[in-house]
């Protein structure tokens, strides 16, 4: 016998609630204007421009499907090298890159989404990135750009705290953190937005996997981390939008894999 508490976490991970739910009075048939895509940006914020497809080199992205699905593996060491920028921007535009916007609120991304609602924001800590100063910054997939959202002093150390320890968390070149601004899904899908949120997050950090096999790079997932030290660090309130998912990615190092 299961206890009610495990029984309850197994309803979430079914689709009952959708026969729940009055879908009639959800923020889209209700007619409200869908959340923006994108979180708006300081006017004064320094912001660097990532390069496109059209501008990367030959060589970028080479890796047959096959070949990247066959290595693809958790990887927690790395070289200690950096990342390129143009690296960074392929890595960016594979897991949330914006292929075509539908309207005020909706866009076709790179990666699929219920609804093509992509309710993530993408921060980065950037540790060694060549040309970028090391720090907090966020991807902007509308102007496929970053900005810069602050310094972090003791950034490598915050990070593994936050992470309950792992240390390869803030000892990769760049950590990705998707936060969550569920008011995007449950602007469409009410009750029922929250599982499909888990959903895509696993098909963004799978792209992940797959593009960092491209650039010679590794990343492993990471659902265990302190909520509470997590969101502080990425400045959310940890409501309207929190950390879902970490990915420190860095250039391949010694093997490791789970």
């Amino acid at each position: 016998m299961i206890d009610d508490r495990l029984r309850a976490h197994r309803l979430f991970l079914t689709d009952h609630l959708r026969k729940q739910t009055d879908f009639s009075r959800t923020a889209q048939n209700l007619g409200l204007t869908p959340p923006p895509v994108q979180k708006p940006a300081p006017l004064e914020s320094r912001k660097v421009t990532l390069s496109v497809p059209d501008q990367w080199p030959e060589s970028m992205g080479r890796t047959s499907l096959v070949e990247a699905i066959s290595q693809r593996k958790s990887r927690r060491k790395y070289s200690g090298e950096e990342l390129t920028l143009v690296e960074l921007s392929f890595l960016l535009w594979s897991t949330q890159g914006i292929r075509k916007m539908l309207g005020h609120g909706t866009a076709l991304r790179t990666v699929p989404s219920a609804g093509a609602r992509h309710s993530f924001e993408t921060y980065l800590f950037i540790n060694k990135v060549e040309d970028l100063a090391p720090g907090l910054y966020r991807y902007l997939p509308l102007d496929h750009a970053l900005v810069h959202v602050r310094d972090v002093p003791g950034m490598e150390s915050a990070l593994a705290r936050a992470a309950y320890g792992q240390k390869f968390v803030g000892r990769a070149a760049v950590t990705f953190v998707w936060a969550c601004i569920p008011e995007r899904m449950e602007w469409r899908y009410g009750l029922t937005a929250h599982r499909v949120i888990l959903l895509d997050a696993g098909h963004v950090c799978q792209n992940l996997y797959l593009a960092c096999e491209a650039v010679g790079a590794g990343t492993c997932a990471v659902a265990a981390y302190d909520q509470a030290e997590m969101d502080q660090l990425l400045g959310v309130d940890g409501e309207d939008e929190f950390a879902i998912y970490v990915s420190p990615v860095g250039k391949k190092g010694v093997e490791s894999e789970e």
